[in-house]
């Protein structure tokens, strides 16, 4: 009984670290932007990575755009969460986004 007892609460040490481990985060856009085909309003969005796709959710709606992306690591650890974007006929475009606290970068296809 005991030892069923400690796989047990193994467990769901196991469960709550995968939960923790799935970090969100925070990110501004000052106008629409394109994040690949996906349009995404200005306002204030939670980012989280799922698999090979950006999951941004609305925290006002709760509404989620999900974008393809391909994770690469970088060579040094980013300081903050930085969007880099470029502006092609009139539309704003995310390039890349540097997840803050990681060496992960998230590139957009366009």
């Amino acid at each position: 009984m005991q030892t069923k007892s400690v796989f047990i609460v193994g467990a769901l040490a196991l469960a709550t670290l995968n939960i923790a481990s799935a970090k969100s985060y925070d990110i501004t856009l000052g106008a629409p932007t394109m994040a690949g085909n996906t349009e995404l309003k200005a306002g204030e969005y939670k980012l989280k990575v799922d698999g090979n796709q950006a999951v941004f959710t609305n925290p006002e709606n709760a509404k989620s755009f999900t974008a393809p992306v391909r994770i690469e690591n970088s060579d040094r650890k980013f300081d903050q969460t930085a969007i880099q974007s470029s502006t092609q006929n009139g539309t704003d475009s995310i390039r890349e986004i540097d997840l803050g606290g990681s060496t992960t970068k998230l590139e957009f296809g366009q």
